[in-house]
């Protein structure tokens, strides 16, 4: 079975750890590849991917923090 290419915002909120408002603001500022199926908005997997691969070479931290 092979992975969609296409995934919703909230998938991706959840891939990454990010809020799905994060995701829309990653898709409006062109940060991830993204367009509209019908009334949805959905995330290219890779561009995702790769945007967070990017993020992470830069020593970002992304998703909730830890707590102590």
């Amino acid at each position: 079975m092979s992975v969609s290419e296409w995934i919703t915002t909230a998938e991706a909120a959840e891939l990454s750890g990010y809020h799905v408002e994060r995701i829309r603001e990653l898709l409006r500022e062109s940060k991830v590849a993204g367009r509209k199926f019908g009334p949805i908005w959905q995330v290219n997997r890779t561009s995702l991917f790769e945007y967070l691969h990017y993020i992470e070479s830069q020593g970002a931290r992304r998703g909730p923090k830890s707590q102590k």
